[in-house]
């Protein structure tokens, strides 16, 4: 009995080891092999170009890691290499399920930084048009030669205003409108100064302070 047991404790060690060593191997190549399958249907799915053999080699490449983690151990501990299989199964239907929500969920996170990075490239680009507008409220000379840009009885001028309260109106927050507010303020003003009379080429007059 003692020599059966004997036998039986280093059988469960030798495939606990086995479990141990090429487990994470077994765990992350098919959880990998899943996810880059995964992606690249749901990129096709979504209009995306995608290489015919490409599935083929995502799979083959996934099984050179995958096969080798399963049936070394399988042979050295049959039990080791069911609980092997269990758990590739169970990090590959994960994988699968999991893919669309991390998918949207890195593409949300892209988004959003791009969205960052046009509303303060748009901020920067809006305070260059206020300062380009201010010159006709309080630089003097522009004012007398210029008055139409204040008129807002003028067609174009009450355009320019109000593209200017709308763009005031998203600044605040980081809005996906407020790029285009930004635009159609830069649209407007330049047909404002058209319509006075303002040569395109005219400097812009930082104020002080």
């Amino acid at each position: 009995m003692s020599v059966v047991a004997e036998s039986l404790t280093q059988g469960l060690l030798q495939g606990a080891g086995v479990v141990l060593l090429c487990g994470p191997v077994l765990v992350a190549s098919v959880a990998a092999t899943v996810f880059v399958v995964r992606r690249r249907s749901l990129a096709s799915a979504g209009g995306a170009p995608e290489a015919p053999d490409q599935l083929f080699w995502d799979l083959f490449l996934g099984s050179c890691v995958a096969l080798p983690a399963l049936l070394i151990p399988a042979l050295v501990s049959p039990w080791a290499g069911l609980v092997l299989a269990g758990a590739a199964a169970a990090s590959g239907l994960a994988a699968y399920r999991g893919s669309p929500k991390f998918l949207a969920w890195r593409a949300a996170r892209r988004e959003h930084r791009e969205q960052l990075t046009a509303h303060q490239a748009a901020r920067i680009q809006h305070d260059e048009l206020m300062l380009r507008w201010r010159r006709y409220e309080l630089d003097p000379g522009c004012s007398i030669d210029y008055p139409a840009l204040t008129d807002v009885r003028l067609p174009e001028t009450s355009a320019l205003i109000k593209a200017m309260r709308t763009a005031d109106q998203l600044r605040t927050a980081t809005h996906k409108g407020y790029p285009d507010a930004v635009g159609s303020l830069a649209a407007s003003l330049a047909a404002a100064e058209r319509a006075a009379g303002i040569p395109a080429a005219m400097p812009v007059v930082k104020q002080a302070g």
